[in-house]
């Protein structure tokens, strides 16, 4: 007796096709999920109100000048971040005057908004004291929602590859 093995060798050729276009997929949907993470810092960056001059927000846009967004598709590797100088001392908090000096003028004027703009030189301007300013913790907050949402993105995507890629 002969077994009809033809849907058998049929599953195991899709099997090859797929797994072959798998890491290719995966490297698609890992851009996805970095160009979703840069939206979620942005929100929480507008959420959390810890912008004036929007150089930090406009900084997590993919291809900014001031934006890190690597893909390294060899390892799966997503890197996001900014160049924005400032940006660490926004998330993680900082000193608003350096420890031991007492005072600090800041040349500049006070907006009609009531926002403080430096302006080198200025005669005017306001007098630092020293104080400690607590980090917004954006970065935190965004890797959070991010980890709480990946899961179902995974779920999602290896469910739809796998439609896609096995049936008929």
């Amino acid at each position: 007796m002969q077994a009809d093995l033809s849907e058998l060798e049929g599953f195991v050729n899709d099997l090859r096709h797929a797994s072959a276009k798998f890491k290719e997929d995966m490297v698609i949907f890992l851009d996805a999920v970095g160009v979703d993470m840069l939206r979620i810092i942005e929100d929480e960056i507008i959420r959390l109100d810890v912008v004036d001059t929007r150089l930090l927000l406009r900084s997590f846009h993919k291809g900014d000048a001031d934006n890190i967004y690597r893909l390294d598709s060899g390892e799966l590797v997503l890197e996001i971040g900014t160049n924005v100088e400032y940006a660490a001392y926004v998330n993680d908090g900082h000193w608003l005057n350096p420890q031991g000096v007492e005072t600090r003028f800041v040349p500049g004027y006070w907006t009609s908004n009531g926002r403080f703009a430096y302006q080198r030189g200025a005669k005017t301007g306001m007098v630092l004291k020293q104080k400690y300013i607590n980090g917004r913790h954006y970065i935190e907050h965004a890797v959070n929602i991010m980890e709480s949402m990946f899961p179902q993105l995974v779920e999602r995507k290896l469910g739809d590859w796998f439609l896609s890629n096995f049936s008929d």
